[in-house]
């Protein structure tokens, strides 16, 4: 396309190395919420890449497959965060994790703008963060400029 309204601006997505591209796009599926929209073979040390859109908002996770990159994961502290629709939401999808071996650590109620929040491991070592409550975008409109 040519037509530069139809391009992306602003922060848009986050690629992560992962070692099993079709379990990798299921933990995504399962516990982000986030739906394949491209999937293509690749060459050299990539071997498949697979766009996983927010149904919510415009940011992709771009996950890259290969067994010769070696990347740092994103994690322990340092993660991806996913808003919940509720406390419930977020425990159910905690539950599902410790019965996989991949909870972090487990749900806690924070103070504002913080909230209800998890950490979880995905198969490769990367840090999602299931919250609810969060204020992040209503916060960042309130700060000075």
């Amino acid at each position: 396309m040519s037509d530069s309204s139809f391009m992306d601006r602003g922060l848009s997505h986050v690629a992560l190395v992962v070692r099993e591209m079709d379990r990798s796009r299921e933990f995504y599926e399962v516990f982000a919420g986030l739906r394949l929209v491209h999937e293509r073979p690749a060459d050299g040390l990539i071997t498949r890449v697979a766009w996983l859109a927010d149904p919510h908002t415009t940011f992709t996770v771009v996950l890259v497959e290969s067994n010769q990159l070696d990347d740092t994961p994103l994690g322990p502290f340092g993660h991806l965060g996913r808003a919940c629709a509720d406390h419930a939401e977020i425990d159910r999808l905690a539950d599902l994790a410790s019965q996989r071996g991949l909870l972090r650590s487990p749900p806690v109620q924070s103070p504002p703008p913080v909230g209800y929040w998890t950490y979880i491991s995905d198969p490769d070592g990367n840090t999602l963060e299931l919250s609810y409550g969060q204020q992040i975008r209503f916060t960042g409109l309130q700060s000075p400029r």
